[in-house]
């Protein structure tokens, strides 16, 4: 959760919504849906967690490559 009163920038992901809970665990969900043909041979994972930032990073970067889609 976030604090109002926090003057931090909140991290951020271009088209994934980033959550970081009260555990201290972080969590992205995609905006948008891989595309259909994404989904035939590996399909990637919309919602991913991790343990910090850095590693939801890393992780978001392998669902986008899973689907042929880097992000930028």
């Amino acid at each position: 959760m976030e604090d109002a009163r926090s003057t931090f920038p909140k991290p951020a992901i271009p088209g994934w919504r980033v959550i970081h809970s009260d555990a201290g665990r972080y969590w992205a969900s995609r905006e948008q849906p891989f595309p259909k043909d994404s989904e035939e041979n590996s399909p990637a994972f919309r919602t991913v967690d991790a343990d910090t930032f850095d590693e939801l990073q890393a992780e978001v970067t392998r669902q986008e490559e899973a689907a042929g889609q880097v992000a930028s």
